[in-house]
């Protein structure tokens, strides 16, 4: 098996706004992407990627929020509880906050890398940070929870910033 050599992408990346597919089976393919997935999460300093991230549109997120990687394959929320606006930011779009309403607990339902079904309750940050990954699978973005206004300054922001470097 060849070696996966994967970038972290940026807001304006077209693969960012596509809808991923979802997974048939993990695999040893699959595998090796959750593994790089995590060295890429981890060296950014973020608490969760999806793979569109990184270029690949699988329905693959890895999240750690202090408790140890937990990889999902197809995660879909299937339940919906309260509401709270929490401040975000994103891997993909940098030195960018959102305040962003979500639902205070989602329970999720998902397949682990051994292809086992899952089903859980997330909450707290852990329940934001599915939500926030499974957005991504979707093509959706934290600039899309700001109105067209403060969404146009903040894509000014990005293209000046992709300028300097």
């Amino acid at each position: 098996m060849k070696e996966i050599k994967l970038k972290l992408r940026f807001y304006g990346d077209k693969v960012l706004r596509a809808r991923s597919a979802p997974v048939n089976a993990v695999g040893p393919q699959e595998k090796a992407l959750i593994e790089k997935m995590a060295e890429v999460m981890y060296a950014s300093g973020g608490i969760g990627l999806a793979a569109p991230q990184v270029g690949i549109n699988k329905q693959i997120i890895v999240i750690d929020v202090g408790k140890g990687l937990i990889p999902l394959i197809n995660p879909k929320i299937k339940k919906k509880e309260g509401s709270a606006v929490i401040q975000e930011g994103c891997l993909s779009v940098p030195e960018v906050y959102v305040k962003v309403r979500r639902p205070q607990k989602v329970f999720v339902e998902a397949l682990d890398p051994t292809n086992k079904p899952i089903a859980f309750w997330a909450d707290e940050i852990f329940g934001r940070a599915v939500q926030h990954e499974v957005d991504h699978l979707h093509g959706k973005l934290i600039v899309d929870y700001l109105n067209l206004v403060k969404r146009l300054a903040v894509r000014r922001k990005l293209k000046a910033r992709a300028k300097k470097n």
